[in-house]
């Protein structure tokens, strides 16, 4: 009889675990057929990889951030460090305006330059007479006390762009300056520039000398500072730095 019973359970065992793998099958086949398996499966698949990628850098990012701060006198700023195209250009000097001599206590100015701010006795000082006319001296004029030549030389670097000799004041000088100023020199002598030649502050461009315009000053220079080729005269007394 128990033989019989083991018999039949030897018989039934692998029907059950069939059946059990049958359930389990017919059960995995209807969740996978529903329709949000995939998109859900899909989903938290790409939230666990997110996450992980998430992790890592935010620990990449705090050992990067740790390190700097650990010695900032060793790591520093390399912007700050490294001085860049604005750091010239605000350290580069400028170049000033001299007198265009060398010892400004050599000369006296004999003539004044016109403003019209001043009064009047400085105003009636400041006019230059030609012939029966009277008009305004827009420069000054300077010379030596014992009426001798001297150097002429250019007030700031910069390109001759005329070298005249004109009837009335003399021999002229322009030079135009990168800042947009023109000087002006009349009554020289021997020039030694040419027009388009390049000058630096300080060079020698001429002497001294006489024009007809001014002929009672003797030997002298007239310089005058401009805004621009042509443009109004300005008090060089005003715009040159004085030693």
């Amino acid at each position: 009889m128990n033989d019989q019973k083991k018999d039949v359970q030897k018989q039934e065992a692998p029907k059950t675990i069939e059946g059990a793998q049958g359930g389990n099958t017919s059960s995995w086949k209807r969740l996978l057929g529903k329709k949000w398996v995939f998109p859900a499966t899909y989903m938290a698949a790409a939230a666990i990889i997110l996450t992980l990628m998430w992790v890592y850098q935010g620990a990449g990012t705090f050992n990067s951030d740790t390190t700097v701060g650990t010695d900032p006198a060793k790591t520093g700023t390399v912007t700050d460090n490294v001085p860049g195209s604005d750091a010239v250009a605000t350290s580069a000097k400028q170049e000033t305006l001299q007198w265009p001599f060398k010892d400004r206590n050599e000369l006296e100015v004999i003539l004044p330059f016109f403003d019209n701010k001043a009064s009047n006795e400085v105003r009636q000082a400041a006019m230059v007479e030609y012939g029966d006319t009277f008009t305004p001296h827009m420069g000054m004029d300077f010379a030596k006390h014992d009426n001798t030549a001297f150097d002429v030389m250019a007030v700031m670097s910069g390109k001759v762009t005329a070298v005249q000799k004109d009837p009335i004041v003399g021999n002229l000088i322009e030079i135009t300056h990168s800042n947009g100023l023109v000087s002006v020199y009349q009554s020289l002598a021997d020039v030694k520039v040419a027009k388009d030649t390049e000058v630096k502050k300080g060079d020698v461009i001429a002497m001294a000398g006489r024009n007809e315009l001014e002929k009672e000053q003797g030997v002298h220079l007239h310089f005058e500072l401009r805004q621009g080729q042509g443009g109004p005269a300005l008090n060089p007394e005003q715009h040159i730095v004085q030693p």
